[in-house]
């Protein structure tokens, strides 16, 4: 039956009345300022761990790399999709071909839909995947970044290989040593918006800046963009534009390998010093051939295998995010949340003729 003209105030103040007390109650399908703040973080923060609470059967992970075909982040993602069997979870990589900043941003959006627990990314810009990782958040996804960082706000947790000033000011010490304190270095970086690269060779510039570097002058910082023949070109474009360079520091399993190449069939072999992050796989014959005398590196395999079981304990509600708390990622033993939701896989391994044919990956 439709209502009358005269009963519609009526029906209209006792619809207010049960909005009021709804509002009371739930809202009335209106927010409060408290529930307003629906940022991720901000929600994580009130939900407390509980380190007793098993792993959760099932668990859907997704591991997006800077690039699908970078073969450091293949280890990493592969030891990682690995792990997952260990507590009956499901793993997956997808990603982009390209490290472009933007690249990442459709398989977030993609990896939502599909209602992942947990999507763990090696971030090629923090602040371009920084909107569709909060969003993710919002839909309680779990978000860790591993190699590269976001922005802190846009994740639980990051799984970082090392300490960043250790990384950094030891590719320094370490390369000093080689070209004996003196001449002109040069950098050949990843991208120019690469979280990891970026810490890295902040605090290869404070190493520099102490006296017992006062002969060694940081000439250039270029960018390879993690793509092969780019990273070639660029060392080609370096050794050209300084002729007295004496060493160049590649902090890019992708970049180090190019440079190592160039530098193997060159008059540059055995004059310019090449150091940086690689796989012994890919730089055994650079060190067999005296191209390279040392480089350094983590164990991918044991990143992506932590990385794993974080996202693993978040998606269970061991941990969620906060410093102190404590899990236990498997066979690498009870790992602490650091500062900012840092958790340190631990200090690089230096690789030499000594000892490089003890490593396969």
């Amino acid at each position: 039956m439709r209502p009358t003209t005269r009963s519609r105030p009526r029906l209209l103040a006792a619809a207010a009345a049960v909005c009021s007390l709804s509002l009371a109650l739930a809202g009335c399908s209106g927010t409060t300022k408290g529930d307003a703040k629906d940022d991720a973080k901000d929600k994580a923060q009130g939900v407390k761990a509980d380190p007793d609470a098993p792993l959760k059967k099932g668990l859907k992970l997704a591991f997006l790399p800077k690039q699908i075909n970078n073969p450091y982040e293949k280890i990493v993602d592969e030891a990682g999709i690995a792990a997952a069997k260990e507590y009956d979870g499901k793993a997956k990589e997808v990603g982009p071909s390209d490290a472009k900043a933007s690249s990442q941003v459709g398989y977030i959006n993609t990896l939502v839909q599909q209602r992942q627990d947990a999507i763990l990314i090696a971030a090629n810009d923090p602040n371009a995947v920084c909107g569709p990782l909060k969003q993710a958040m919002k839909q309680k996804i779990k978000v860790v970044s591993y190699d590269s960082d976001t922005d802190k706000d846009c994740r639980q947790l990051f799984i970082n290989q090392a300490s960043s000033e250790e990384i950094g000011r030891s590719l320094i010490r370490r390369t000093a040593e080689q070209t004996g304190h003196k001449g002109e270095i040069a950098i050949l970086s990843a991208t120019q918006n690469a979280t990891n690269q970026n810490a890295w060779i902040e605090f290869m510039k404070k190493e520099l800046k102490k006296p017992q570097y006062k002969d060694m002058k940081l000439v250039k910082t270029a960018y390879g963009d993690d793509d092969d023949q780019k990273s070639f070109q660029e060392t080609q474009g370096l050794l050209k534009a300084y002729p007295k360079l004496k060493a160049i520091i590649s902090p890019t399993t992708v970049g180090i390998a190019a440079a190592a190449r160039y530098i193997s069939d060159s008059s540059y072999k055995g004059k310019v010093v090449l150091n940086g992050l690689g796989t012994p796989n890919q730089m055994r014959k650079y060190i067999k051939d005296g191209t390279v005398e040392e480089f350094s590196l983590w164990d991918p395999k044991k990143l992506g295998y932590l990385g794993s079981y974080a996202a693993a304990s978040l998606a269970s509600g061991q941990i969620t995010g906060k410093e102190g708390e404590k899990f236990k990622a498997g066979k690498l033993g009870e790992r602490t949340v650091g500062k900012d939701g840092e958790v340190i896989l631990g200090p690089p391994t230096v690789f030499d003729e000594k000892n490089i044919g003890k490593y396969d990956f």
